[in-house]
């Protein structure tokens, strides 16, 4: 759930700096007010113009070779590599979590070649602080859109609300509203494609990182239930996802299944974010120890690295939080309670495509129960599920470990659908 969607170069460990904006490219604008379908806002009201394209603009361009190349220095297989790639930022129309309208960015990337009529990959991020880190913005958290756009997809990866170049603030782990953001990317990068030449047909693969793989999971949720017109769900895989927030995830806050520094980082980041859709607290105070009551809620304003917020916290969730707050984490009530039921059960359904789940036995980000439990949950509700674990890998290992695969089962998925 770190800032931790992959880099363009393997680093050091799941902290390590991460910089290398994309390069300036032709600042091509392609403005347009095709209509949307009709879609509705998170309160049941009905919104028009939700996956409206506001503009397209170019971003990146790679052949085969440097895509290769990247993707070998991170130990990610490049079997399922065909063609170069072409990348564009899409701003679009959409909802705020109240839903009231707004715009988002996201990344579209198409293959170049690969036919006119294309499958489309949803693709969301794991957790990121920065919004100048998102997909459309760095080019260092695009390896992946790169890969699955190589192997013959286009690609729709949303920043999420309040990342990239999207207004205000990022509602961290708000499902609902991620889900809307996510949902109208898929249509925005549909009509982006067409202004570019290309055809995104109804097949939709969905995959997901650690907060982008819960994502997935509701994404999918919300395609198969209707709330994408024309698109046709065939394949859902996300990785290492917190699934399970109050079975798994929080406990292991608190019972050293989670490292200290990503522990911190995680709850202070959900606490201060849920805090504006759920009564939390009134005062920072009554839930963070000082002085990092005074400053927590100015670290996460979009333009703080993780680093920089885990340098000005606690080195530890007991040190970070009051005694009673910490108590709480082991029975949630109150705001805490809401946010945390709010945000889970993105597993309790049933999935009409094959699922994979991917985890690594060494993550201490996001543990391996969470993706178990998941698949309980799936399994409970007669869905076809596997779960793939990477072995003893961290959690940024078990997206290298997976991402390889994930692209061999959604190209051969393209012709053999329903295959787990």
């Amino acid at each position: 759930m770190t800032q931790d969607t992959l880099k363009s170069t393997a680093p050091k460990s799941s902290w390590g700096v991460r910089k290398g904006m994309a390069a300036g490219l032709a600042a091509l604008v392609l403005v347009g007010a095709c209509a949307a379908p009709a879609a509705f806002a998170a309160d049941g009201r009905p919104v028009s113009g939700r996956g409206e394209v506001v503009s397209v603009v170019p971003v990146a361009t790679h052949s085969k070779a440097e895509i290769a190349r990247q993707l070998a220095a991170q130990h990610i297989g490049t079997d399922s590599l065909r063609h170069g790639v072409r990348a564009y930022r899409v701003t679009y129309r959409t909802v705020d979590p109240y839903g009231r309208p707004t715009t988002a960015t996201g990344l579209l990337t198409l293959p170049e070649g690969g036919g006119r009529s294309l499958g489309l990959v949803s693709d969301t991020h794991g957790t990121m602080s920065d919004r100048a880190y998102a997909p459309s913005v760095a080019e260092d958290a695009r390896v992946q859109s790169y890969l699955f756009a190589s192997a013959g997809h286009a690609v729709a990866a949303p920043d999420y609300l309040g990342l990239g170049e999207g207004p205000g603030l990022h509602p961290y782990m708000d499902t609902r509203s991620t889900v809307t953001a996510s949902v109208d990317m898929l249509r925005a990068a549909r009509t982006a494609a067409g202004r570019l030449g290309r055809t995104v047909n109804h097949d939709l693969y969905v995959t997901g990182f650690s907060q982008g793989g819960q994502v997935a999971m509701a994404v999918a949720r919300a395609v198969q239930g209707g709330d994408a017109p024309g698109f046709r769900l065939k394949a859902v895989a996300p990785v290492a996802g917190p699934y399970d927030l109050q079975g798994t995830e929080v406990p292991a806050l608190t019972d050293g299944r989670v490292n200290d520094i990503s522990g911190v980082f995680y709850l202070s980041y959900f606490l201060v974010a849920q805090n504006r859709l759920h009564p939390v607290y009134k005062d920072p105070a009554e839930v963070f120890r000082q002085p990092y009551a005074a400053r927590v809620e100015g670290l996460f304003d979009g333009r703080h690295e993780d680093e920089d917020i885990v340098r000005q916290l606690a080195p530890n969730v007991k040190a970070l939080v009051t005694d009673d707050f910490y108590r709480q984490l082991g029975h949630p009530t109150g705001g805490l309670r809401e946010a945390l039921r709010a945000n889970d059960h993105t597993c309790d359904w049933k999935p009409d495509v094959p699922v994979r789940l991917y985890a690594g036995d060494d993550d201490t980000d996001v543990p391996i129960g969470n993706s178990r439990t998941c698949a309980r949950t799936l399994a409970g509700r007669g869905a076809r599920v596997r779960v793939l674990d990477m072995g003893a890998v961290d959690h940024q290992g078990s997206y290298r470990a997976a991402l390889a695969g994930i692209a061999r089962w959604f190209s051969g998925g393209s012709r053999t659908a329903g295959t787990a």
